[in-house]
């Protein structure tokens, strides 16, 4: 009797083969293709969760299918091991973010080896290795040498009450307040590094040498934002310049008011004492908020006059000043010309508060009325009430009005782009430090090369507001200027996680190379990255920085000696990171409601610190609303030791939970924090959410194989969607039939296999290759893997026939495995060893599609009258359209439609099977 299919036996057996064996170690060979396979590297959180296998198990699949196929692949995976949530964890946890980090990637390292993924972990690259930030802050000094690196003033959002600036993830809720302590969060000004990503912006916006998704390219368009117009000097009554940008210079008359950003700099300058006031609440007030909220179009419109007036240079009209939130200092110049009869959101304005509108621009179809206009009219038309201007039409309008402002030397042609400068400047401990000093003589100063790394000290101290320890950090703050020998202080800013990722695929060439940031022997085989793989989500931020990185490298020489070792015909490996890319949809988690909890504390600022926590069995039985010290709600949030918890009304509080809390369930039995269920709805699962499926259990109830099948079965890839915890039983029995398939003894079938049977299960066999290879090179790994399923019923029936007693048989088998083998590894090699065939599968060549033998000998005809189908046949593959439509005519089907009369036209669609009769 045939052993069991045992997944928890055979997965540990095989993965430790392939690693003694280094089955999957990549070394360069000239004599082969090469492919450089690339999937995002992950954070280590410290668990993965069925996202982490989403984003990993399909590249694996296709990475292997293209080594079958005769390519040399790297498929690399590494960390991106920086970011605020290992500091939160110090904070919140009292332990090193380097201790809590690295012991997160020994985990995750191995269970994503529990994948059988055919990552080279020889190859490994974690960002927070000082071998790897060492090279980090080696690109910072290039790219400040070549002047793409500067400083300047920027906004960051602030918690005055724990004093530090704070990252987006950290500022909860639509009133915007501190996730530590439910502060409400400030604008402040701070000095900060910038990368001049802005000089590239038009090279960044030409996709022509890549194949990325077209959704990416317009996203990317969209956020660089290139506009042409023109830049216009307006002056203030007391003669400062207020220069704006405008894409309608043909406009220009039509500006009835003025206004600015409230961060703008003439703000204070231009506001009269008697608006003072209201100007400055008002400026507090917008500065809190975030640009997608200024910028929201549904929002009512909000301002304020400033009292004060500018000129209009094209009439010399006097305009009134206003400052308005929908204005941003990041577009433009800070400052608009407000044309209400042209532009909506000046008109809806307008008309809040009351201010004139004028029509410049008249339509051919239609007279406008400022007085009855109910929107603003932003087409083209004839100039009007524009002085020498009148008349001219749209075709010709800029081109004119901007030629005659360069000729008055009051505006000139210019292009803007909504693209700012990359701001890298982190006020955090765990990132990679800026290798700049200051020096009260010698001024900001680089650190020499050879004083790289700068490295993090161990011995710090976190603060329980999140102030970063290198401010207080004596012996790392205190140094000597490299230039003069005196005391200096180093930069206590570290650099933003997406720096180290923007050159990650490089340091997999060579992990350990102490002569640059990668070999450039290695970088000469393997670059560039043939395919990316990851989430759409990055498409604004990674996704460009990447492409930044590879051009500013370019103009800073880097890439030099690698060029100089490649062929003149290959791929230039100086202007695009990634040829390819192919992004995934999410795994989506299953919903359910929070608890209803009962919370009693004290309160620390906005913060409620529990003494006991009483989870609530109905929630009808919770009082009426908080007061005191007591919040009641529904957990709909939790960061670590952090609970949001929400009120009836909509009201969130933040409750943090203490080792010396007491936390009782619905029966008054002691519970941990862990046991508190937080609300989820349909959406991303991450950690942060609370929603993961840990992959540990599933794989410990029903194998690695499984889990990889049913992730590349159940969703389109680019799509995702909900995990299905019971969805996953139809790839479970597909494995357990394929197994019983291969290792149950043959039946003892009589009689001999006709030709036809034969053929047909050859012809079954070469269309799954078609199918399998098509869902692989498209990404289609759900089409691949129904391919298979179809396959197995094709041979569990031929099993019970004379067939099975034929080479043909053997055949398809041995072909299902290799099929199988990119999709399921682990059971694929157990099989294909069982089988009598050489060690290892994974090594083999990929099966050869033969159109001939796929060809079917007989397709269904389908018959329609009128457009409506009436009739099926089944008729040869090969068969000429004459008698296609005479055997049409002659089924009984359609013969009783006919009825004997002669149809008007006959449609013969040959390659969908189809013909239509008209009558």
């Amino acid at each position: 009797m045939p052993d069991k299919y045992n997944p928890q036996q055979i997965e540990p057996k095989w993965q430790a083969r392939w690693e003694a064996d280094g089955l999957y170690h990549s070394d360069i060979d000239e004599s082969r293709p090469k492919h450089y396979a690339l999937t995002m590297l992950p954070y280590p959180s410290g668990e993965l969760h069925v996202g982490h296998w989403y984003s990993m198990s399909p590249p694996d699949a296709r990475a292997r299918w293209m080594r079958m196929r005769g390519y040399n692949v790297l498929f690399p995976m590494g960390f991106d091991a920086f970011g605020l949530p290992a500091e939160n964890a110090a904070i919140q946890r009292n332990i090193h973010p380097k201790t809590w980090t690295y012991a997160n990637i020994e985990r995750m390292r191995q269970q994503i080896k529990t994948m059988g993924t055919m990552f080279d972990w020889r190859r490994e690259a974690v960002s927070s290795d000082p071998e790897y930030y060492k090279w980090t802050e080696w690109f910072f000094l290039k790219f400040y040498e070549n002047g793409l690196a500067y400083k300047q003033m920027a906004t960051v959002d602030f918690c005055p009450h724990c004093n530090t600036t704070l990252a987006r993830e950290q500022v909860w809720g639509e009133d915007r307040h501190c996730e530590r302590c439910g502060t409400p969060v400030i604008k402040k000004n701070l000095e900060q590094w910038f990368f001049r990503i802005t000089r590239y912006a038009d090279e960044l916006l030409n996709h022509d040498k890549i194949e990325w998704p077209e959704r990416v390219k317009v996203m990317q368009r969209n956020w660089i934002g290139k506009s042409e117009g023109a830049h216009v000097t307006f002056k203030t009554e007391y003669g400062d310049e207020l220069v704006i940008f405008t894409t309608r210079p043909d406009t220009l008359w039509g500006a009835t008011f003025m206004v600015l950003a409230p961060e703008h700099p003439l703000v204070a300058s231009l506001t009269s004492a008697a608006q003072r006031s209201a100007v400055a609440a008002y400026v507090a007030n917008a500065t809190r908020q975030t640009e997608i909220e200024r910028t929201d179009t549904s929002k009512e419109k909000t301002g304020v006059f400033t009292g004060g007036y500018a000129i209009n240079p094209v009439n010399g009209e006097r305009i009134p000043v206003w400052v308005a939130d929908y204005v941003l200092m990041s577009y433009g110049m800070g400052a608009i010309m407000a044309v209400p009869a042209h532009d909506q959101r000046d008109f809806e304005f307008a008309r809040k508060f009351d201010l004139p509108i004028r029509v410049v621009i008249q339509p051919d179809d239609q007279v406008l009325d400022p007085d009855t206009m109910t929107e603003a009219y932003p087409g083209d038309g004839k100039m009007i009430n524009s002085g020498q201007f009148d008349g001219t039409p749209a075709d010709v309008a800029v081109q004119k009005v901007t030629t005659w402002l360069e000729d008055k030397d009051i505006g000139h042609y210019a292009v803007n782009y909504r693209l700012r400068d990359w701001l890298i400047s982190r006020q955090r401990y765990w990132g990679a430090p800026i290798p700049i000093v200051y020096c009260q003589d010698c001024g900001t100063v680089p650190v020499p090369y050879d004083q790289l790394p700068v490295l993090l000290p161990d011995d710090v101290q976190f603060m329980p507001t999140g102030e970063s320890p290198l401010k207080f950090h004596e012996k790392f703050l205190n140094t000597t200027c490299p230039k003069c020998g005196d005391p200096a202080k180093r930069e206590t800013d570290t650099m933003d996680t997406f720096m180290c990722s923007s050159w990650y695929h490089l340091r997999y060439l060579s992990p350990h190379y102490d002569k640059g940031p990668f070999d450039p022997v290695e970088g000469a085989y393997w670059l560039p990255v043939d395919q990316y793989s990851g989430g759409i989500e990055h498409a604004t931020m990674h996704l460009m920085y990447t492409r930044y990185f590879t051009k500013a490298m370019r103009d800073c020489g880097i890439w030099d000696e690698t060029k100089a070792l490649r062929e003149p015909d290959q791929a230039p490996i100086d202007d695009e990171p990634m040829l390819a890319l192919f992004n995934q949809g999410m795994i989506l988690g299953e919903p359910r409601e929070g608890n209803t909890i009962v919370a009693v504390g004290e309160w620390d600022a906005n913060r409620l610190n529990a003494r006991t926590i009483d989870v609530i069995a109905d929630a009808a039985e919770r009082p009426a609303e908080s007061a005191g010290n007591v919040v009641v709600g529904e957990i709909v949030r939790r960061v670590e030791n952090l609970l949001s918890v929400e009120q009836p009304d909509g009201t969130q509080h933040t409750i943090e939970v203490y080792d010396t809390t007491v936390i009782k369930d619905p029966g008054g039995n002691e519970i941990t924090l862990a046991d508190l269920r937080y609300h989820l709805d349909v959406e991303k699962m991450s950690k942060s959410k609370g929603n993961v499926v840990a992959p540990d259990q599933v794989v410990a109830r029903y194998g690695a194989d499984t889990v990889r099948g049913y992730l590349m079965f159940a969703f389109r890839w680019e799509a995702g969607g909900p995990w299905d915890s019971q969805g996953i039983q139809g790839v479970v029995r597909w494995l357990n039939d394929v197994w019983s398939l291969v290792t149950g003894d043959k039946p003892e079938v009589k009689g001999s296999a006709s030709d036809n049977d034969v053929r047909a299960l050859r012809r079954k066999v070469h269309q799954t290759i078609a199918r399998v290879s098509e869902g692989l090179e498209t990404f289609g790994f759900n089409t691949s893997v129904a391919g298979l399923m179809e396959l197995k019923n094709t041979l569990l029936a031929a099993r019970k026939t004379p067939v099975v007693n034929t080479p043909a048989y053997d055949e398809a088998i041995a072909t299902m495995l290799l099929m199988m083998a990119p999709f399921t590894p682990h059971i694929a090699e157990e099989l294909w060893e069982r089988t009598g065939h050489p060690y290892s599968i994974h090594t083999q060549q990929w099966p050869v599609f033969d159109p001939e033998i796929a060809k079917a000998d007989e397709i269904t005809l389908v018959i329609s009258i009128n457009g409506k189908v009436r009739d099926r046949i089944n008729v040869p593959a090969d068969i000429s359209e004459e008698d296609a439509k005479a055997r049409a005519l002659a089924s009984d089907g359609i013969k009783k439609f006919i009825n004997g009369n002669q149809p008007k036209k006959i449609i013969y669609v040959a390659d969908r099977g189809m013909i239509n009769i008209v009558i």
